[in-house]
C-alpha cells in the first residue's frame, strides 16, 4: 500500500468528524431552550430524575459524548433547577448563531429564490446570478464562525451536565456561562438596533 493510500483516509476522517460534531453541536443547542423549559417545569413537581435523564441523553445520544461513570449519586430538584436556568441561558444564547445559520440558508444558498430582484443595488449586482454568489461567500465566514459558536455552547452544557452526575466542575464553568449568555444578549440587542 503506498504512503498515499494510508495518509487519504485520515484526510478524510478529519472534515468528515468536524462537520459531525457542527451538526451535533447544531442540533444539541436547538434542543436546549425547549428541554430546559420542561426541567423547570418538572423538576419541582418531583420530575427531578427524569429531567435529569433527559440532559444524559442528549449528552450522550445527541452529542455522542461518553456516559459519566455512575457515582450513585441522584441529583435534587434544587440542582435540576439550576441546571435548567444555566441550560436556558445558553439556549438563548444560541439563538443568535442558530439564527446566523438560518439566515445563511435563507439570504445565501436561497438568495436568488427568496429575492426576486431587481438586483441593481445589491452585493454583486446588477445580475441575479452576481448576487445570488456575492450573498453565499459573504455569508460563509459567519455560517462557520456561527458553528464554532454552537460547538463551543454545546462543549460547555455539556460539561455542566456532568455536573449533575457528580463530577467536580472546573471553577471557570459558571463565570463562561454566564458570560456566553450576557456575550449573546448584547449581541441580540446590537443586532436588533442594526436593522
Amino acid at each position: 500500500m503506498s504512503a498515499t493510500a494510508t495518509v487519504h483516509p485520515t484526510i478524510r476522517s478529519r472534515p468528515y468528524r468536524t462537520a459531525r460534531l457542527a451538526g451535533r453541536s447544531l442540533a444539541y443547542c436547538a434542543t436546549l431552550v425547549p428541554v430546559a423549559l420542561l426541567a423547570l417545569v418538572t423538576a419541582p413537581l418531583g420530575g427531578a430524575g427524569a429531567a435529569a435523564g433527559r440532559w444524559r441523553t442528549l449528552r450522550t445520544g445527541l452529542l455522542g459524548a461518553p456516559p459519566t461513570p455512575a457515582t450513585g449519586r441522584r441529583p435534587g430538584p434544587f440542582a435540576v433547577l439550576g441546571h435548567g436556568l444555566l441550560s436556558l441561558l445558553l439556549g438563548v444564547a444560541a439563538v443568535v448563531p442558530l439564527g446566523v445559520e438560518l439566515l445563511m440558508v435563507l439570504r445565501g444558498v436561497l438568495y436568488g429564490i427568496v429575492d426576486r430582484g431587481p438586483y441593481d443595488h445589491s452585493w454583486g449586482g446588477p445580475t441575479r446570478a452576481g448576487a445570488w454568489v456575492a450573498h453565499f461567500l459573504v455569508g460563509l465566514p459567519m455560517a462557520a464562525a456561527a458553528l464554532l459558536a454552537l460547538i463551543g455552547i454545546a462543549a460547555v452544557h455539556q460539561r455542566l451536565t456532568r455536573r449533575l452526575d457528580g463530577e467536580r466542575a472546573p471553577a471557570w464553568l459558571i463565570p463562561v456561562t454566564l458570560l456566553i449568555a450576557v456575550a449573546g444578549a448584547l449581541l441580540f440587542v446590537a443586532w436588533t438596533h442594526q436593522i
